[in-house]
């Protein structure tokens, strides 16, 4: 991910600045949002927007927006993922098969990843999460993953706005 400044993002073409937000959210309409609404004073601004468009989210997008993430204790990619998902590379073979055999216990009952915001928790934690959250309904649960998403997005846009944030 390279790292921008709000200048340089504000005079980046249409594509080329969703390109750099897709790196943070699949969604869109997220996308386009974020894209039209500069220029941002701070990034704190652009954040508060994400939050919104977050909460306002279509359905789609938020399908869209989950399936690019992987499943928690996959082997992500390189990216975002692998650097949030630390925490389960030094979880025990246990801990990595619980987490399996409940994240497909999750999709079969939600339709979708378990989606949560791993940075700085442990793969036992976000066990205990997954497992507890599987008591929601549908809709309890979409709420919660819009929050969680929203985290997430917040993470990937202060990394990707990094030399501003020290500013």
């Amino acid at each position: 991910m390279t790292i921008l400044d709000l200048p340089t993002f504000h005079t980046l073409p249409d594509a080329e600045a969703a390109r750099a937000l897709q790196s943070c959210c699949a969604a869109p309409g997220w996308v386009r949002a974020l894209t039209a609404g500069r220029p941002y004073r701070r990034v704190s601004d652009l954040l508060a927007v994400s939050d919104a468009e977050v909460a306002a989210m279509s359905d789609l997008d938020l399908d869209v927006a989950m399936a690019a993430h992987p499943r928690i204790g996959a082997p992500p990619e390189e990216g975002a993922a692998a650097l949030e998902q630390a925490g389960v590379a030094t979880a025990g073979d246990d801990v990595r098969a619980a987490l399996d055999a409940w994240n497909r216990e999750y999709e079969a009952a939600f339709g979708h990843v378990y989606l949560v915001c791993a940075s700085g928790r442990s793969a036992a934690e976000m066990l205990d999460d997954l497992m507890a959250r599987m008591r929601n309904t549908p809709e309890a649960e979409r709420a919660v993953v819009r929050g969680e998403l929203a985290k997430i997005n917040r993470i990937r846009l202060r990394r990707l706005f990094a030399a501003e944030e020290a500013q």
